[in-house]
Order: structure tokens, then C-alpha cells, then sequence
């Protein structure tokens, strides 16, 4: 009975024993770009997180793709199940961007948690303080001491002035 599936089942213990260390792998290299570019170990952790989500999946496919699974099939499946999820979160579209927003915060963004920002909005200007960038929203600390949930996605879009960086002893400068 194992006799026929014997390939299937050794390419498939080789994937599943490759995936832990390129899960150590990809850890290193982003905690590595973290200490280079000194974020802070949450954002850390939450980037590592989404990584390793799409990791798995990327790991998944190579296992559907060992067992079988058709490549057209799997497409089929895969553009359904997208198309569900597109249209139950149609009246959330952004999710997705604040999410990839977050990440290109995490990465090539020269403001970090502690900084004072203004953002440059002609409505309704803010500045304020970084408490913590999430994957979905960034929140603020005003002088007034009222906290903000602003969207990752906005904080590309809007000009963004740097008006205090945090000291190097990690004290807030608000």
C-alpha cells in the first residue's frame, strides 16, 4: 500500500523537514535588516508573522503539488476561494493595502516608534507621537493626549514631516 505513494511520501517528509530552516532562515534576515535599521522587536515579530504566513502557503503548494494536485485545479480552487473572500470583504478592500503598508512602513520608512510626525493633511493636520505601528494602523499620541488609530495605508499617501526623532535611550519625546 505505501509501496505506490513511497515518492510521494519522501518528497513530502524532505519539504516538510526544508520548511523549518527556511522559517529560521527568513527570521534571520529580517530580525538582521531590524538591528540595522533599529525597529523596534514587535514590529519585528509581526513581520516575521506575515512572512512566515505566506511561507506556509508557499510550502502548502509545494506539497498539493507533490501529491498531485492538478496546476489548474489548484488555480480553479485558489481563484474561488479568492473570490469569496474579495467579495465578503468587498466593503474592506483596504485591509489588504493597510497590511502591505504596514510592511513597506516596517522596511523603507525613515520614522520609527517614539518619533514626533506631522502628517500633512489639509483637513485635518495631526501631529503626533508613534506609539506602536501595527499590520492594519499606525496609532498616534497627540499633545492633547488623545490617541489615534491611523491607517497605514494614509500614512503613504500623506506627506509626513519628522518633527522630533527619538533619543537613543528610548523616552518618549512627547
Amino acid at each position: 500500500m505505501f509501496a505506490q505513494y513511497y515518492t510521494e511520501i519522501i518528497a513530502t517528509a524532505i519539504t516538510l523537514v526544508a520548511y523549518v530552516p527556511f522559517r529560521k532562515i527568513l527570521a534571520y534576515i529580517i530580525r538582521s535588516f531590524s538591528t540595522k535599521a533599529q525597529r523596534k522587536d514587535s514590529r519585528v515579530l509581526l513581520i516575521i508573522r506575515l512572512f512566515n504566513t505566506l511561507l506556509s502557503v508557499i510550502f502548502l503548494i509545494i506539497i498539493l503539488t507533490i501529491w498531485g494536485v492538478q496546476p489548474e485545479n489548484f488555480m480553479l480552487t485558489l481563484t474561488s476561494v479568492f473570490t469569496v473572500i474579495g467579495v465578503a470583504m468587498f466593503a474592506q478592500w483596504s485591509l489588504l493595502s493597510n497590511i502591505t503598508a504596514g510592511i513597506l512602513l516596517f522596511f523603507s520608512f525613515p520614522f520609527r516608534i517614539g518619533d514626533t510626525i506631522r502628517i500633512q493633511d489639509k483637513d485635518f493636520p495631526i501631529e503626533a507621537q508613534i506609539l506602536d505601528i501595527k499590520a492594519f494602523c499606525t496609532i498616534l499620541l497627540t499633545i492633547d493626549n488623545e490617541k489615534i488609530s491611523y491607517p497605514n495605508s494614509l500614512l503613504l499617501q500623506k506627506g509626513i514631516v519628522i518633527v522630533d526623532k527619538k533619543d537613543d535611550n528610548n523616552h518618549p519625546t512627547i
